[in-house]
């Protein structure tokens, strides 16, 4: 607003360069007399210009040159470019970026990432070309998160080559007939490139580094297969479905059973225990139902049978032999690399020219004392067992400790659950946690928050497990069986990962970049066994992404789109969530709005007996855009659904309020919780208004 008013009250013409010219040897008369004086007002003055872009700054330069002398007006003019330059960030910061951030929170992240990352070296290459106008690089960094000092310090340095050939014009300010003259298309090509050095330094040291990673092995002159695959999980098996179905010749190798841990330890037999243990839960509540009191009468071993058979159904669409009817290359053993383009399996060596590691993750064993002697469980061995545990501990919280504690407790286990956060499922805000902790503590299950495991000691035929609270009480637990939920970790020990010097994270798991690469460009990593997502279907979404990178990534290629991931955590109610927590919202500092629909109030819950649980939305603040939902309900994880297509479509609460939904249905859950929005975000004096009309109307 203050440069269109000094626009149009014609201020601009005291510092257009005909006029800077006509009063030249009067401003060098007053800078002769009173030099100090004339430095300071000029040194504010053009502060002021570069604060509000006014498109005076260039002739005032130019000025400079004449009046000061080369040296001091570089001077002056450098840091007072500078401190202009980062006022006007300041100011398009504050008065835009948190609009700008809010609305387009998801568009602006991967910016954001690169400008914490490396937005010292973008602002350096910008800074060094003239034609780019400075006020629309200061208006762009203001947007953005870039530190103050980063964006101080690199303008200084960026902008003084600029400012100096401008400066140095001042000699001729009389001759000058045309800014433009002052910088020639050899002077912005030189600025160009030496702006372009930085980021052609980083990509020439990156393929020196790749080069040098590479020198160490020979490349083969030819390849057995265009990709291969090692390990045969779900994101393994879509990698292969995807090249095969691409026509391109692909390597699965597979060390343990095909489909992974989903199919044969972990969603699937899960699922289906977690599907009987409901039946018991649902019997011993037959009253409620109007049935006549039942008991849950049932074998252990049948169930787990029950569990096997499941498996075996989905088995044959894992199988080798329904992916080698694909054209897949199959060979079951561990798969090791021996070079960037080789894997020795069965002491056969194979070669491709990409590679796509998917071997997923194992469970976290602690470093407990006393753990190696007991015959611990996890999520992986808890399929082996052939009897009922009586005094069963769950160590750890998240969500395969919640199923599972939750399962067994309904099928008639003590059952203790022991969590060294605050909070169980302390990934959910703290209104979701208390929720499911009342369901299980419901169903029977002990919970034990803020403590700690400190030791496990042998007792005739059981255990005792030590747990220390948060105030150092300690707790001794009996037990007969043990399972261990405290985490998984990357299956990466049999790969050879080490001799190829491929980089991990702090977390153990294979460090990728944007596109799914590994430090060797050709070689991939998916799944568990890269992050950040420790779900099947984020690996399945992985393998697309990855695959084609890796068939024609020479030609194209996509970066991984996290923006939008759903996950479910199998209790009873189920717990979904996709996007923002209120927790997360918070600490990133991002503005909301919520509304909470409690879904005792549903139809279909109540017909069902199932009338608990609360779907729980977070909208950009003044706006129906949906930032996450979190929804405890039964068939929570089949309702989420709608929402996940939502934020990915842009679509806003408005319009899931006008979808018909049928009645009646768990997913009216979703119509209902947007009409709540509708009616929180609808001002009283509406509402007011309308009853006045309505009265009017009825005289």
């Amino acid at each position: 607003m203050l440069v269109i008013l000094l626009l149009v009250s014609d201020l601009n013409q005291y510092f257009s360069l005909e006029r800077i010219q006509s009063e030249q040897v009067h401003i060098e008369n007053f800078v002769a007399d009173r030099p100090l004086f004339a430095a300071g007002i000029y040194f504010i003055i053009y502060v002021f210009l570069a604060a509000f872009a006014f498109p005076g700054a260039l002739v005032i330069t130019v000025l400079g040159g004449a009046l000061f002398g080369f040296w001091v007006a570089l001077a002056l003019v450098s840091f007072a470019s500078t401190i202009g330059a980062t006022l006007s960030m300041l100011l398009a910061r504050f008065i835009l970026r948190d609009l700008i951030q809010e609305r387009y929170r998801n568009e602006l992240k991967g910016l954001n990432e690169g400008i914490e990352r490396e937005g010292g070296m973008y602002l350096f290459a910008l800074r060094l070309v003239p034609i780019i106008p400075f006020f629309l690089i200061n208006l762009v960094m203001g947007l953005t998160k870039i530190k103050v000092t980063t964006f101080f310090l690199v303008s200084q340095i960026g902008m003084l080559a600029g400012t100096a050939v401008y400066v140095n014009a001042g000699k001729q300010l009389s001759q000058i007939t045309n800014l433009s003259d002052v910088v020639s298309l050899e002077i912005v090509l030189a600025f160009l490139l030496v702006g372009m050095i930085p980021l052609l330094s980083k990509k020439m040291l990156e393929l020196f580094r790749v080069k040098k990673a590479y020198s160490n092995f020979k490349k083969p002159k030819t390849f057995d297969s265009d990709l291969i695959v090692i390990g045969a999980g779900s994101g393994g098996l879509v990698s292969a479905l995807v090249a095969a179905t691409a026509r391109a010749k692909v390597t699965l190798i597979e060390k343990g059973e095909m489909g992974g841990d989903c199919l044969n330890t972990g969603c699937i037999p899960s699922k289906a225990l977690i599907r009987s243990a409901r039946l018991a839960s649902d019997l011993r509540r037959s009253v409620v139902f109007g049935f006549k009191p039942m008991t849950a009468s049932f074998d252990f071993v049948e169930l787990m049978e029950r569990v096997n058979r499941i498996i075996g159904k989905i088995e044959p669409h894992d199988s080798a032999e329904r992916y080698r009817s694909l054209g897949v290359d199959v060979h079951l053993g561990i798969g090791k690399l021996i070079s960037p383009w080789e894997v020795l399996v069965n002491d056969q060596k194979i070669s491709a020219r990409q590679i796509i590691i998917a071997t997923g993750a194992e469970p976290f064993v602690p470093s407990i004392p006393g753990i190696d002697k007991v015959p611990y469980l996890t999520s992986k061995t808890v399929w082996e067992l052939k009897k009922l545990p009586e005094r069963l501990v769950v160590l750890g919280g998240g969500p395969i400790g919640i199923e599972l504690a939750q399962t067994f407790s309904r099928l008639s286990s003590d059952v203790t659950l022991i969590e060294e956060s605050p909070l169980i499922m302390n990934r959910e805000d703290s209104d979701i946690s208390a929720f499911v902790r009342r369901a299980l503590e419901l169903d029977g299950v002990k919970i034990f928050t803020n403590h700690r495991a400190v030791s496990i000691q042998e007792s005739g035929d059981s255990y005792n497990i030590v747990c220390q609270s948060e105030k150092k009480h300690e707790t001794v637990i009996a037990f007969d069986n043990l399972i261990l939920a405290v985490g998984r970790k990357a299956k990466v020990d049999t790969l050879g990962l080490e001799k190829l010097n491929i980089k991990m994270t702090p977390r153990g798991t294979i460090a990728v970049d944007d596109y799914l690469r590994t430090t060797l460009p050709n070689i991939y990593a998916i799944g568990d066994v890269a992050g950040p997502y420790q779900f099947t279907h984020t690996a399945s979404h992985m393998a697309w992404y990855a695959t084609v990178n890796a068939l024609f990534g020479r030609f194209w290629k996509s970066k991984i789109d996290y923006s939008v991931i759903p996950w479910c955590t199998f209790s009873s109610p189920e717990v979904a969530r996709v996007g923002l927590s209120e927790n997360e919202a918070i600490q990133q500092g991002i503005p909301y709005d919520i509304v909470k629909f409690d879904v005792s109030s549903l139809d279909r819950a109540i017909a069902d007996d199932e009338d608990r649980g609360l779907v729980k939305i977070l909208t950009q603040r003044g706006s129906d855009k949906i930032l996450g939902v979190t929804i405890v309900a039964e068939h929570a994880g089949e309702v989420i659904s709608e929402y996940t297509l939502a934020m990915k479509e842009g679509i806003g609460l408005k319009k899931v309020m006008g979808t018909i939904h049928i009645y009646p249905t768990f997913s009216e859950m979703n119509k209902y919780a947007a009409s709540q929005w509708r009616k929180n975000n609808t001002p009283a004096w509406v509402f007011n208004l309308l009853e006045k009309i309505h009265i009017l109307m009825r005289w």
